[in-house]
């Protein structure tokens, strides 16, 4: 307890009093009430970085946690002979991130990278792109570097669990005439529901707290179009020197994220009373 109030719940308090004061992080603090959120809310760019994380959310759920959850149904499908993709799969999660993130920006370089040169090769040249300098394409390659990362962490939650599946259970809807993908989706995947709300949970907070890629891979540009609320904040407050300003906007995403993690709490206690 005394870690977790020196560590934790003091800086969370610290942070609650600056976000009401004007503070540079040096020198005398003013208070000035609720400006710094209505201005919060007036910054076009700290809204926007909301919606930018959405997407990217919406975009890692599809390419983490579907991805994870089809490659660990193949690979519990083949049992003994899926050692060494699963620590193939598995490996980019135990690279920093900050080392994924400088080799991927070799792979998306628009000069000699990885990316161009294969669509370069397979005669697709008008595909190739500045994928980390341009606009419309900066925020999708971040995404598809995190999908890479992290679908293998997934990847194992889900196999572990298809590993507890009873095989009576899919012995019986083998021979009630279900396939193997019938199997997978109407039987495997219910049976191992509780695994998936999880992972669906650490997705989305998880989320919120991204950081590293962005900040090395883009730092949220080009002209705003990666900024996310962490990499925003984090140079508010400590590039621009407005301390205060920058805590309003941490206690914001924070709220934000204790609220999806309490709706999600809600959804699923009413999912397991209409199951009983």
């Amino acid at each position: 307890m005394l870690v977790f109030g020196f560590a934790v719940l003091g800086p969370m308090i610290a942070t609650g009093a600056f976000s009401f004061t004007e503070w540079s992080g040096f020198g005398p603090m003013e208070f000035v009430g609720f400006d710094n959120y209505t201005r919060a809310f007036r910054d076009t760019v700290f809204m926007d970085s909301f919606a930018h994380i959405a997407l990217y959310i919406a975009a890692t759920i599809v390419l983490e946690v579907l991805v994870g959850l089809a490659l660990a149904g193949v690979l519990a499908a083949r049992r003994g002979e899926s050692t060494w993709f699963r620590v193939a799969l598995f490996t980019p999660v135990m690279l920093p991130m900050v080392v994924v993130a400088v080799l991927w920006s070799f792979v998306y370089n628009g000069d000699f990278g990885l990316a161009n040169a294969a669509l370069g090769a397979v005669g697709l040249d008008g595909l190739r792109h500045v994928w980390l300098g341009e606009s419309g394409t900066a925020l999708a390659a971040v995404c598809v570097v995190s999908g890479w990362v992290y679908a293998g962490f997934y990847m194992a939650i889900f196999y572990a669990a298809l590993r507890q599946v009873p095989e009576e259970v899919i012995e019986a809807a083998r021979l009630d005439g279900a396939g193997e993908l019938q199997i997978f989706w109407r039987v495997k995947v219910p049976v191992i529901r509780r695994a998936v709300e999880a992972c669906l949970l650490l997705c989305v907070t998880g989320g919120f707290q991204s950081f590293d890629l962005f900040y090395v891979l883009t730092n949220g540009g080009p002209y705003n179009a990666t900024e996310i609320p962490t990499t925003y904040l984090t140079r508010v407050a400590f590039t621009d020197g407005e301390v205060g300003y920058g805590s309003a906007m941490a206690v914001m995403m924070t709220a934000l994220v204790v609220l999806a993690g309490l709706v999600f709490m809600r959804l699923r206690a009413r999912s397991e009373r209409t199951a009983a």
